[in-house]
């Protein structure tokens, strides 16, 4: 009987591996996209209950958010779409909030959902950076991340919790969907790897690049972080990352290949 569980966990990890799109990093998905959406949709609607949104009716900073997050939206989906991807995409619902809050952080949700605080823009200055950190946000999202992280932690605790997750009521599940994508008053306590930090940070200034955003400068924007992260306590935007100079290292090595994708907005 042992060595049937062992032969069925086996099988379903094999099924569940998955390429990350541009880096063709293989990974472990588990969890069905249906199913991350969903739970996204459910914490993103009760995150907006209990949070204050600005207006972009009212307000530039929170216009230029939406402008910004649908420039990278269509730039992305037309990436996928040229590379047989849309499948992976087909089923987002892209929104682009703006909230009130003195954290130097942002995220975005499977499906779509983006949030960006309003401590964030001092840092960001301008546009251009912006795009840099929501393109990193939805990186993640591409990438799948918070998936392959929520699937590492549920492996730990057992496969078959895998599939108590599309009920959307187990509680180990949605510990770690929140703590994955940072929503919360416990920002980060699983949050990415480095690993997954660098390969954001990389197709990141790719999304920025295709949307028409110069991705030169991220890495201004990254050293005003590193500035930023000098305190006691670091922004939770770059609480778990890599070491500044590690960043900007891969940032620099990468520039070349995401200059290809840039045109600017004209």
């Amino acid at each position: 009987m042992q060595k049937k569980f062992l032969l069925i966990g086996s099988l379903a990890l094999m099924m569940a591996c998955a390429r990350v799109p541009i880096t063709g990093r293989s990974q472990l998905n588990l969890i069905p996209e249906s199913t991350m959406q969903s739970m996204a949709l459910q914490e993103y609607q009760t995150f907006l209950t209990s949070n204050k949104t600005v207006s972009s009716a009212t307000s530039k900073d929170a216009e230029m958010v939406k402008r910004v997050g649908q420039r990278i939206a269509s730039a992305v989906t037309r990436y996928m779409a040229q590379n047989n991807l849309s499948a992976e995409v087909a089923n987002y619902k892209w929104e682009f909030n703006l909230v009130e809050n003195k954290e130097v952080n942002a995220w975005c949700m499977p499906g779509g959902k983006v949030v960006v605080y309003t401590g964030l823009l001092p840092v960001t200055q301008n546009e251009t950076a912006l795009s840099c950190v929501m393109g990193h946000e939805i990186a993640h999202a591409i990438a799948r991340h918070g998936n392959e992280r929520m699937s590492q932690q549920l492996v730990s605790q057992g496969i078959q919790v895998a599939g108590q997750v599309a009920l959307n009521r187990n509680p180990v599940a949605q510990s770690a969907f929140l703590q994955s994508f940072g929503v919360g008053s416990n920002l980060g306590l699983l949050a990415f790897s480095r690993k997954d930090e660098l390969e954001a940070d990389h197709l990141g200034v790719i999304f920025m690049a295709m949307a028409g955003y110069n991705p030169q400068e991220a890495i201004p924007f990254w050293q005003r972080m590193a500035s930023a992260s000098t305190g006691s306590k670091p922004p939770e935007l770059t609480s778990t990352h890599p070491s500044d100079e590690r960043r900007i290292a891969q940032l620099q090595s990468v520039m070349p290949e995401a200059m290809k994708y840039y045109q600017p907005i004209k």
